[in-house]
């Protein structure tokens, strides 16, 4: 039997909350509605590129965000010392050029994990707790939050196409 990946449920994003409930909704919100267009596709359907000469596909953008998750929360703000998964400074795109369709679940299991463990990592901090960037300076949990929504933002956009071009399904 063919894998394929499994059903996400849609988490929606408060109305009406606390600041940190609110940013802590809508990113939870846009990683729901990740996951949620990788949904039922196989290795191959998910190792699918979107338009050549485009490296993009929804397994890449999934390693792709695992990385960034596991950056921003866990090495940056929670000061963990966790090696990447995928990139390489010799292969920096290898999060999307390597990709193995035979481990797709395995990399979705990941992201997953990788979302729990952001979680994890930061649940005890305030929004206005800070790490010190080597390049931009001092950064607050709440620009984390807000700089992971824009991120997911973005990627979902990119997903609706490639999902579309995959199989035909699109989101309202």
């Amino acid at each position: 039997m063919t894998w394929t990946a499994p059903a996400f449920d849609e988490v929606e994003e408060p109305l009406e909350a606390s600041e940190r409930a609110m940013l802590e909704g809508f990113l939870e919100g846009v990683r729901s509605s990740f996951l949620i267009r990788c949904s039922g596709l196989t290795g191959e359907q998910l190792a699918e590129r979107a338009v050549p000469p485009s490296n993009l596909s929804l397994l890449g953008l999934v390693r792709h965000i695992t990385e960034v998750e596991r950056n921003w929360f866990r090495r940056r703000f929670a000061g963990q010392e966790v090696p990447h998964l995928y990139t390489r400074p010799e292969v920096p795109d290898a999060d999307f050029t390597e990709l193995d369709p035979a481990l797709a679940a395995r990399d979705l299991d990941r992201l997953v994990a990788e979302q729990e463990a952001a979680r994890r990592a930061v649940a005890h901090l305030s929004l206005d707790d800070v790490f010190l960037h080597d390049r931009f300076g001092r950064m607050s949990l709440r620009w984390l939050y807000s700089h992971m929504i824009g991120e997911y933002s973005g990627h979902i956009g990119h997903a609706d196409l490639i999902r579309e071009r995959v199989d035909g399904r699109t989101y309202a």
